[in-house]
């Protein structure tokens, strides 16, 4: 993951406020892609469910053809919106409506005309957080691929060891000897990248 591709990507119908908006981003030394419709947005990007760089997604409203909210209610169906979070350009009389999909799951949107510092301000904001969860679908599935690598029997303990139980009880449970418990567990935290129970747990939790 290389958090200098950040891309932003702006979807407009007006011609001038595309060119307009990436001449901002340039000044800012952000990347940008256009597209002057929600249909050629989505079709370039095929609603892909694999991101590997940092995006947010400034779209207008209304559009002809597939409107900006129509675009919106695509990627929520795909859970696309974590990954690249939506930044709506409003004209007022869309304020209520863009007011709605925020809390719906858009991360914010701006009214036209817009002030270039705030705006760049939000698309920063959304680039951060679409950073951070994609790094954390990246540990998750790092954290997965070392479960995987796991013995049946050390999977077993280590669902118990996370649970919070003892050695003891353990053993009792698994019908094995408190050394093999020991011994699976000390295994399991060093595949596990971990040095407690505690840990172990937090790290399952953040994972799933």
């Amino acid at each position: 993951m290389n958090a200098s591709l950040a891309t932003v990507y702006i979807v407009d119908d007006d011609a001038q406020v595309r060119e307009a908006l990436a001449w901002l981003l340039r000044t800012r030394r952000l990347l940008s892609e256009c597209f002057d419709s929600a249909e050629a947005f989505e079709q370039a990007q095929a609603l892909r469910a694999e991101q590997r760089h940092p995006a947010c997604l400034l779209l207008d409203v209304r559009m002809p053809g597939m409107s900006g909210l129509a675009l919106f209610e695509r990627l929520l169906e795909h859970g696309l919106t974590d990954a690249m979070p939506v930044i709506f350009l409003t004209g007022h009389a869309d304020v209520p409506t863009a007011v709605a999909t925020v809390k719906r799951g858009a991360f914010d949107f701006c009214e036209k005309p817009f002030s270039d510092n705030q705006l760049v301000d939000r698309i920063q904001a959304a680039l951060t957080q679409s950073l951070q969860w994609l790094e954390a679908r990246q540990s998750g599935q790092a954290v997965r691929g070392r479960i995987q690598a796991l013995t049946e029997r050390e999977r077993a303990v280590m669902e118990q060891v996370a649970a919070g139980q003892p050695n003891k009880l353990i053993a009792q449970q698994l019908d094995i000897s408190v050394r093999t418990v020991e011994v699976h567990r000390a295994r399991v935290f060093d595949k596990m990248g971990v040095k407690s129970a505690v840990e172990l747990a937090n790290l399952l939790r953040d994972s799933s």
